[in-house]
C-alpha cells in the first residue's frame, strides 16, 4: 500500500509539469465529469486519474462532492485510501462513530469494511481515492435524513 501512495503522489507531482503526449499523465486539477446519479444524492464529479490494468491493480480516482451531497454505504475487496485534497466532509465505518474529514487528512479503510464518505452539510469536499480493481460493493442507501442527522451531530460537537 505504501508503494501505491508513493506512486499516487509522484503521478500528482508529475502532472503539474509533464504535459506531453508521450506520457500517460492526468491532473487532479481537472474537474472530471459529472457522475451519474447512482449510489449518491446531490452533485458529484469523478476524475479517473489512473485505472487499474494488468500491471497496476489499483484505481486512483478523484471525487468531488458539492456541499450537502451523500455517497451510499459501500465496501471494497481491498483496502481503500482517501486523501482529502480540498474542503470538508464526513467519514464513517460501520459500527464506529462518524468523523469530520478535512483537507490534508489521509484515511485508510480496511478491506471489506462498510463505510461512507460525503461532503459536509455546508462545504464541498474533494478527495483522491486509491482502491483495488474489483468493483465497489454497494450495501445500503445513506438516506438524506440519516446524513443530515450525522452532519448536525458532528457540527454540534465542534
Amino acid at each position: 500500500m505504501k508503494n501505491v501512495l508513493i506512486t499516487a503522489a509522484i503521478c500528482a507531482g508529475i502532472s503539474a509539469f509533464a504535459q506531453n503526449d508521450q506520457y500517460n499523465v492526468a491532473s487532479f486539477h481537472d474537474s472530471g465529469w459529472k457522475a451519474p446519479e447512482v449510489n449518491y444524492q446531490g452533485a458529484a464529479w469523478l476524475n479517473f486519474l489512473t485505472r487499474s490494468d494488468s500491471t497496476f491493480d489499483y484505481n486512483v480516482t478523484q471525487a468531488t462532492f458539492k456541499a450537502h451531497s451523500t455517497l451510499n454505504w459501500h465496501k471494497h475487496e481491498t483496502d481503500q485510501v482517501l486523501i482529502v485534497v480540498e474542503g470538508k466532509g464526513y467519514y464513517q465505518e460501520r459500527g464506529k462513530e462518524p468523523m469530520i474529514i478535512h483537507q490534508g487528512d489521509v484515511i485508510r479503510c480496511p478491506k471489506e469494511v462498510e463505510h461512507f464518505h460525503t461532503s459536509s452539510l455546508e462545504q464541498d469536499v474533494s478527495y483522491i481515492a486509491v482502491y483495488g480493481s474489483a468493483p465497489t460493493v454497494w450495501t445500503e442507501v445513506l438516506t438524506m435524513d440519516e446524513y443530515e442527522r450525522i452532519g448536525k451531530q458532528l457540527e454540534e460537537k465542534k
